[in-house]
């Protein structure tokens, strides 16, 4: 006697395992790889089994992922490649300005730039009433930012006067003007005393003196002397 029995062999097909996300970053940022092709994921790295991961590597990684179907596995791998962050850079490397007066910051590392001006020039000139600090943002071919900062100083100008301001003398006296509020004076006429003596006008004369300070920081400062005649009457 002879017996048969017929087995169905049921082949299922090796699931189809890909990974989608971004494959390029910047240092210091994120990427999201998400699997697909299965019902359950194992990832390399010890990242976990869900299909979604987020990724953080500072050089480049390759990341497996195994996907598994009907019992039936397949892999796929993605790289993922850091591009370091520009070495953004404002020079100078200081910068101090009298009030009133301009600087000139030019940022380097990239290939484009936006300051906290909104100016989007690689150097810029600035005039600011008061001590502030400037922002860039460098970005590079790669699309990685950086940023950098440089504070701008700003003195004050020194508060130049001259005693007496005003004076009034007959024709022939002699007047002193005595110049206050910096550390050296340069007179009309190149004299460099704070103080100078035995002014003579034969006629009305206004005397100016810059005033510099110990941050070399200047402003001037008038006195007009006015000269009165004299005038002799004989009678007879």
């Amino acid at each position: 006697t002879v017996a048969s029995d017929t087995v169905l062999v049921t082949v299922n097909n090796n699931p189809t395992a890909a990974i989608s996300g971004n494959g390029t970053i910047c240092n210091g940022t994120s990427t999201t790889l998400t699997a697909s092709g299965g019902s359950s994921y194992a990832w390399s790295n010890s990242l976990g089994s869900n299909a979604a991961v987020t990724v953080s590597p500072t050089t480049a990684t390759t990341y497996t992922v195994t996907v598994t179907q009907n019992n039936c596995s397949a892999t796929a791998s993605q790289a993922v490649t850091v591009n370091q962050l520009p070495v953004a850079a404002i020079l100078p490397a200081s910068s101090t300005i009298c009030a009133g007066a301009s600087a000139t910051l030019t940022a380097s590392g990239g290939t484009s730039y936006l300051w906290n001006t909104n100016s989007t020039t690689a150097a810029i000139t600035v005039s600011p009433g008061a001590t502030i600090a400037y922002t860039v943002t460098v970005t590079d071919a790669n699309g990685c930012s950086a940023t950098a900062q440089r504070t701008v100083t700003v003195n004050p100008l020194p508060v130049a006067a001259i005693s007496p301001s005003s004076v009034a003398i007959c024709l022939g006296s002699s007047q002193v003007l005595t110049a206050s509020g910096g550390a050296s004076y340069v007179w009309s006429g190149n004299l460099t005393a704070n103080a100078i003596q035995n002014l003579s006008p034969s006629t009305t004369t206004t005397y100016t003196t810059t005033v510099t300070d110990a941050n070399n920081c200047s402003a001037t400062a008038s006195a007009t002397i006015t000269v009165n005649s004299t005038t002799a009457a004989i009678n007879g």
